[in-house]
């Protein structure tokens, strides 16, 4: 598909506008005069399936040029690709200035879920978790409000295995008012199903956690270039042996709680495991989040919102004020509770 094609499927077909991808309505709607053109398709009920992957086959993954516009910024090396010609020139990860780059290219992804949440909204959720926030600042809201607001389509993976573990482990018992270290061995089987692995250093642990707590299977559709319009994009650029290696260290930390609940004892330690995998299956997806960039006394600080439901994460600040206060009152408690015991034991 070339990127002719691709602006030619982006046009109104009542004016021949500019059409960008409204997660309102989910569909694509014309900037000059509102049209709604529907982005679904037969086979969107497909867009679930999973792929297997047989360690003992050989790969032969082939990259593709992207139909769109790349981007690179220039503070934190990312490539941001649009499909349509971007009215942004700051990065979406980190809001840095990025520079029309070469034309991207990587794997093309599966499937997506689209934005559901729109900016308006986005704005909002993050507005209602600035107010949750303890010990803010009073004006942190106001500034919040005034954010740069970002909407991009992170690259992900997500697999499922099977796993059968053989482990050794220590824990620790009391003996006399002594603490003796006993070991231990066993085995468990695993199943990790749909477990989302993030295919880009970009994908930090607060963006990931915006993400996590929302995955559907069935919300997923085909790709499409239309989902894309209006958005920035971070396409796929790990090989698939690439996203298995960032899934082993995404579960080792998964199996190694689970051994210690199979143990069932206290002070459980010196972990050691094998573990059989079989039952591969995979996808290359991306997801919509919300990145609303702000600064507060000089310091670059951001809140993310999953474009998904709307749940939110973030970085915020503390007014000194109120840490001040709160120590304040908590100091009052304390004496005062003191106070009160040392006079009832007088009695």
């Amino acid at each position: 598909m070339t990127a002719p094609v691709i602006q030619s499927d982006l046009k109104c077909a009542t004016c021949a506008g500019q059409c960008v991808y409204d997660p309102a309505v989910q569909a694509l709607k014309c900037a000059s005069c509102g049209n709604i053109t529907s982005l679904e398709t037969p086979d969107d009920g497909a867009a679930a399936d999973e792929f297997p992957y047989d360690p003992l086959a050989p790969t032969s993954e082939v990259q593709v040029e992207f139909d769109s516009i790349a981007h690179s910024c220039e503070t934190c090396g990312g490539t941001v690709t649009f499909v349509t010609q971007s009215l942004s020139t700051r990065c979406p990860y980190c809001d840095g200035p990025v520079v029309v780059d070469t034309q991207d290219s990587g794997f093309e992804p599966m499937a997506l879920i689209p934005f559901r949440v729109p900016e308006q909204d986005a704005q909002g959720f993050a507005q209602a978790w600035v107010r949750k926030r303890i010990g803010a600042p009073n004006d942190l809201a106001g500034v919040v409000a005034k954010a740069r607001v970002a909407g991009i389509y992170v690259p992900f993976w997500t697999f499922d295995s099977n796993e059968l573990i053989q482990y050794w482990a220590s824990y620790r018992v009391r003996r006399n008012k002594r603490t003796v270290t006993r070991q231990t061995s066993g085995a468990l089987q695993m199943r990790f199903d749909d477990m989302l692995v993030p295919a880009s250093h970009h994908v930090t642990p607060l963006i990931r956690d915006g993400i996590l707590h929302d995955f559907f299977p069935e919300r997923l559709r085909p790709y499409r270039a239309g989902y894309l319009s209006g958005f920035a994009a971070e396409q796929h650029h790990q090989t698939l042996s690439e996203g298995l290696e960032r899934k082993g260290n995404e579960k080792a930390l998964l199996i190694r709680n689970r051994i210690k609940r199979h143990v069932n004892k206290s002070g459980v330690h010196n972990i050691r495991y094998h573990t059989d995998t079989n039952g591969i299956h995979y996808r290359r997806i991306l997801l919509p989040v919300w990145i609303l960039h702000y600064s507060y006394n000089g310091t670059a600080k951001k809140v993310v919102v999953c474009g998904i439901e709307g749940r939110a994460y973030g970085e915020r600040p503390f007014s000194a004020w109120k840490l001040a206060g709160y120590a304040a009152v908590l100091t009052t408690l304390a004496v005062g509770l003191g106070l009160a015991w040392g006079a009832a034991g007088l009695l």
